[in-house]
């Protein structure tokens, strides 16, 4: 069985669809034969490289801002190659996935990590009229895989879809690669406390209210690991608030380093007003460091209040300052968290469901 995974962007770049295509595609090409076709903006990376065992076709695109991942390159190759037997789109919110959409000539598998919102004020006003193109890669799916009940309910409100070709498969985590976090905690520097944030840095992730905490909070330091528009106005912000001193920016990190930025933390931050599914908090869990999310979308499925603990909007600063205080103390402990294996074998069943 030939199946091309299609993903906006792909390894070497670091984020949550990236995360989730490259686990599921290195664990598929153990018994079927999988290519992953994805796109490359800069124009840097190779055009076609083998990756543990994958194979990965890049192709140009127009990404303003770095988003949509505009490539016609993309739709003309996969209109015009039948070699596959099921093509796995990912990412309802960039245009890879309509192309895939628009080329099929075979099973369509959609899995659209769907949060309802773009990243910025622009993005969002785009959606209106997108979800009138992108109802029709719902409409015509042969399965759709949502990564949690939140997304299930949210595509199953905004589209037209049969609730029998929905599969609920929750993100997986490799816990080989988090096998070091536990050396690291023992190690780590326990001079200040580290608040740990990472994901894009735009303004619905809610990053401006953890900056603000910092302020009432003097023995700890706020790392960030990514990128995005908002940065600009995180850094005023903090330097408004005489903290600039104790925040950190990094990004771009290989996983080996964001490993490591998880395990010396105390406790990890996500504030977003709306996620498909966050899988931050579930490497944090790996990494055994307690979170506090936002109780909205998906994040409220992680609230356990033993090792996530959950905050309302709207954010009450000096609340969230004692939350951070309090967590920051919790040792996670009896967390159940789904494999990659455990993802793919679900997968495969929807799979060979289609072709047999």
């Amino acid at each position: 069985m030939k199946i091309a995974q299609i993903s906006p962007r792909f390894y070497p770049r670091i984020g949550g669809v990236e995360t989730h295509v490259y686990e599921i595609a290195n664990r598929l090409a153990k018994y079927l034969d999988v290519e992953v076709l994805t796109t490359d903006p800069t124009g840097k990376l190779p055009r076609f490289e083998k990756i543990d065992g994958i194979t990965v076709r890049r192709f140009k695109s127009f990404a303003p801002q770095e988003a949509y991942y505009f490539s016609l390159d993309l739709y003309k190759y996969l209109k015009k190659n039948e070699k596959y037997d099921i093509i796995h789109a990912h990412n309802y919110h960039a245009f890879p996935a309509f192309f895939a959409y628009l080329s099929r000539r075979n099973n369509f598998v959609f899995t659209p990590h769907y949060h309802a919102h773009g990243h910025t004020f622009f993005r969002n006003l785009l959606h209106k009229p997108y979800k009138l193109i992108g109802k029709r890669m719902f409409e015509k799916a042969d399965a759709v895989i949502c990564v949690s009940n939140y997304e299930k309910e949210l595509v199953l409100k905004n589209f037209n879809v049969n609730v029998s070709k929905i599969h609920v498969i929750p993100n997986g985590i490799n816990l080989e690669e988090f096998k070091i976090a536990k050396r690291i905690k023992r190690e780590k520097d326990r001079s200040s406390k580290k608040i740990l944030y990472v994901g894009r840095i735009e303004k619905y992730k809610g990053l401006d209210y953890v900056v603000k905490a910092l302020k009432h909070l003097d023995n700890f330091i706020l790392e960030v690991v990514g990128k995005g528009s908002y940065k600009p106005k995180i850094i005023k912000l903090a330097r408004d608030l005489r903290v600039l001193n104790r925040v950190r920016f990094y990004q771009d990190l290989s996983r080996e380093e964001l490993i490591k930025k998880y395990a010396e933390a105390d406790i990890l931050v996500l504030l977003s007003r709306y996620e498909a599914f966050g899988i931050v908090v579930a490497e944090a869990l790996a990494s055994k460091t307690p979170c506090v999310v936002a109780n909205t979308s998906a994040l409220k499925e992680w609230i356990d209040n033993k090792n996530v603990f959950g905050i309302d909007y709207p954010v009450d600063i000096q609340k969230l300052a004692k939350q951070i205080e309090e967590v920051s103390n919790v040792e996670v402990k009896d967390v159940k968290l789904l494999t990659w294996d455990n993802v793919v074998k679900r997968l495969l069943e929807v799979y060979f469901r289609l072709i047999l």
